[in-house]
């Protein structure tokens, strides 16, 4: 079996001495079976004692007085407490603030109307504001919506705002960068040990780099704009440990689909998932996004992976700014830990309407498919198009459905034009692509993740079937509510997209 989960030992997290716990807090999970099948469940205790781990240094992880989590002690250094536990509810002081054209009009009216028409934000310069969901549209209340941040980022001399003005043609926009989790990352506003808060639920995504990171309303983003901090519960830790050699047909987006298939979509509500093992440390940075990316799909708080050597390299040149990484202690205390082989694992959907409706791809063989959709903070990224373009390149075939692609920021639609694929004799995504018959790809954006307008590129404006890359497939999430969404990664995707059928990726690469 390629998953379990580790049970109670003597020093547990319920028996901790010095942990308060809020009354009406569970110490219960349910742990669901393959989800291919009709769900069975069964009630296990979550009180696990701290797995081994490798030394870090002291001076990386601090000097502590009880011993804490990742996630615990960026709390405690951002609220200037020397030790927290879950449940205790502190004042975080915030290291970057990020809002959008979707959020960011009713955040502002928000701050104007609680600290005054003329006030000033905490920091300039810790604000990040990043148009990116409805942008290439004629709809005139989601073009209204970048003026509204245009406005306010002159008014307020906003250092960061990556603005579009021309909508006929992206490049001629140079601070305009599309899907903000990617762009954060980018321009290097993403720093392990710090916190970063957003107003999307997605800004999960940043803690691949080994910080805290998650989605907030409106409301919390119009005090953090005024005041610099918020009022936040510790939350508890759940530890996902990710061991055993890479499978060449599997990408990060199958291990996160396993996770919630096991866990459900409430499994970690209110947690922060911790990534560890030899699997996580072989991952790239953009893989370690989309494993955090979806944490939020399984309720979770955040998403978070230690960092390390890949973390510093991707860091280089992005930001001159300090940052000091922290460490879960050997003895923190963990809610509950699941372990996973991942040798064992194969391609894996979710199928229609919850990501935690998990089936392998093979078993879904006979799934008529009208689309394939490759894009969004999840599936956009360049190693996202390099691994579709690879399973294109090894068929030689061309598409039976129309593909979409949907490139996250103007980097990586560059990178598509620009970098050769390995093993493709010098050709780069785009030339794949283009053999391989998709459509040209899109302006960078979230385009039809969101649904959004009609207008909105590769939106379902009718019942069809979709293989997707994207993190959700509710009804009505991609536009038309009658439509059927299959989660997948680049590499399934993209082998669906050849077949016309929902498809295992081993059918091309081995």
């Amino acid at each position: 079996m390629a998953f379990s989960l580790i049970a109670p030992t003597s020093t547990s997290f319920l028996q901790h001495k010095n942990l308060t716990v809020p009354s009406d807090f569970s110490f219960t999970s349910t742990i669901s079976t393959n989800r291919c099948h009709k769900a069975s469940s069964r009630r296990i205790c979550c009180s696990i004692a701290a797995p081994q781990q490798l030394q870090h240094n002291p001076s990386t992880t601090g000097s502590v007085k009880k011993a804490m989590t990742m996630t615990e002690k960026i709390f405690a250094r951002a609220s200037e407490k020397t030790h927290l536990s879950p449940g205790d509810n502190v004042w975080v002081n915030v290291d970057i603030l990020m809002t959008h054209d979707v959020c960011g009009p009713g955040s502002i009216g928000i701050f104007k109307r609680e600290f005054g028409e003329d006030a000033k934000v905490w920091d300039r310069e810790k604000v990040v504001i990043i148009p990116d969901h409805y942008i290439f549209t004629s709809d005139e209340r989601a073009n209204r919506n970048v003026d509204i941040l245009r406005d306010f980022c002159q008014e307020q001399n906003i250092k960061y705002f990556y603005d579009i003005k021309d909508l006929s043609n992206f490049k001629a926009n140079p601070d305009y960068k599309g899907v903000c989790h990617v762009a954060l990352a980018q321009e290097g506003h993403c720093r392990p040990g710090e916190v970063l808060l957003g107003t999307d639920s997605h800004t999960c995504t940043a803690g691949a780099f080994g910080q805290f990171a998650t989605g907030i309303g409106n409301t919390d983003a119009g005090f953090v704009l005024g005041a610099g901090k918020l009022l936040l519960k510790v939350p508890p830790t759940l530890r996902f440990v990710l061991d055993g050699e890479m499978p060449s047909y599997l990408l990060a987006k199958d291990l996160i689909l396993q996770i919630i298939g096991e866990i459900t979509v409430s499994g970690a509500t209110y947690k922060s998932m911790e990534f560890v093992g030899t699997t996580v440390e072989s991952l790239n940075m953009e893989e370690r996004m989309t494993l955090c990316n979806m944490a939020v799909e399984a309720g979770g708080k955040n998403g978070i992976v230690p960092a390390d050597s890949t973390t510093y390299k991707y860091l280089e040149g992005k930001t001159s700014l300090p940052y000091e990484p922290v460490y879960s202690d050997q003895q923190a205390s963990f809610l509950s830990e699941y372990r996973f082989d991942v040798s064992k694992l194969e391609p894996l959907v979710a199928k229609p309407h919850s990501p935690d409706n998990r089936a392998l791809a093979r078993e879904c063989k006979d799934v008529k498919i009208d689309r394939v959709y490759v894009g969004s903070c999840t599936g956009g990224k360049t190693e996202d198009f390099m691994a579709a373009a690879k399973v294109f390149l090894a068929s030689g075939k061309q598409v039976k459905v129309p593909t979409f692609l949907v490139p996250a920021t103007q980097k990586v639609w560059m990178d598509i034009y620009s970098i050769p694929v390995p093993g493709s004799g010098g050709k780069t995504c785009s030339q794949i692509f283009e053999e391989a018959g998709c459509d040209t790809p899109a302006s960078p954006s979230c385009a039809a993740c969101l649904g959004g307008p009609k207008d909105t590129y590769a939106r379902l404006n009718k019942p069809e079937v979709c293989v997707s890359t994207t993190n959700r497939n509710f009804p009505g999430r991609m536009g038309h509510k009658e439509g059927e969404i299959y989660l997948a990664s680049p590499y399934t995707a993209a082998a669906s997209a050849l077949t016309g059928f929902v498809t295992d990726p081993r059918e091309f690469l081995q």
